[in-house]
């Protein structure tokens, strides 16, 4: 499926670079208001103007406007990414609860920070989890999860914006090539 905007908080594609301390520190950051330094300015990466005092998203600055603006509808205030709507689309479209491991390993994003999502995002009060691990969105999440799928697509949910559907997809299209190329000989 293709999106139809980049208008939405994306995390650092090279996370994978960081260790687990400045990580979790990066993670638990986003969104505090920094002040620039006496003398010096911060520039918004939406708008581009300079600002005294800017909200931070992993060493971006944003405006308070371009950061509401970011902010998708349903999400409460917090900033969702493509790896929330893959955790909340996840949840959603299976058809028994998943468990937590499965989802942490299927939203498209490092372990570590799938867990930290995880956490935020049942903290919130966007997902539930029992006591054998098993998460359930609430109705909060599935208004938060229509919101990011809006922004991206232009579109309610569906179970192709996900990214393991993709990955099934893919994993489909190779067996078929092999299945091909051993009939040609």
């Amino acid at each position: 499926m293709q999106k139809k905007t980049d208008f939405y908080f994306t995390y650092p594609p090279n996370l994978q670079e960081l260790d687990l301390a400045t990580m979790v520190s990066m993670y638990r950051d986003r969104g505090e208001p920094r002040k620039a330094a006496p003398g010096k300015y911060l520039a918004c990466a939406v708008t581009h103007k300079l600002l005294k005092e800017a909200k931070w998203w992993f060493g971006l600055y944003y405006s308070q406007a371009a950061w509401d603006e970011l902010l998708t509808k349903g999400s409460e205030g917090y900033p969702l990414t493509e790896a929330e709507l893959n955790l909340l689309g996840l949840v959603l479209s299976s058809e028994t609860p998943p468990h937590r491991e499965y989802v942490e390993k299927n939203i498209g994003t490092l372990p570590k920070l799938a867990y930290l999502i995880v956490n935020d995002i049942k903290q919130f009060g966007f997902l539930q989890e029992d006591e054998h691990g098993y998460l359930r969105i609430t109705p909060r999440g599935e208004r938060a999860l229509q919101g990011i799928s809006r922004r991206i697509y232009q579109k309610r949910f569906t179970a192709e914006m996900l990214v393991v559907y993709h990955e099934s997809e893919e994993l489909h299209r190779d067996d078929d090539q092999r299945n091909d190329q051993a009939t040609l000989f």
